[in-house]
């Protein structure tokens, strides 16, 4: 599982920026296609770069990290 610690950091920027519901909404309407998603995070990592880029991607490729992601998005715990 990803740090938490990092997915509270995620989750102020986007927030700072605006973006922690509509990020949110996208995950749980998306949940079918986040392993898609996480693909693409994949392919665009060196255009991107970071480590970030691939921890976006592992949490996509999982639906338990995916589901923890959006509860810290809205303000809950990992767990």
């Amino acid at each position: 599982m990803q740090s938490e610690t990092d997915w509270t950091q995620w989750a102020e920027s986007l927030q700072r920026l605006k973006l922690d519901g509509l990020i949110a909404w996208v995950l749980d309407a998306g949940a079918p296609l986040t392993v898609f998603g996480a693909q693409v995070m994949y392919i665009t990592q060196p255009f991107l770069g970071g480590k970030h880029t691939t921890a976006i991607a592992r949490m996509l490729e999982s639906d338990e990290e995916t589901q923890a992601f959006t509860r810290v998005l809205r303000g809950g715990r990992a767990a």
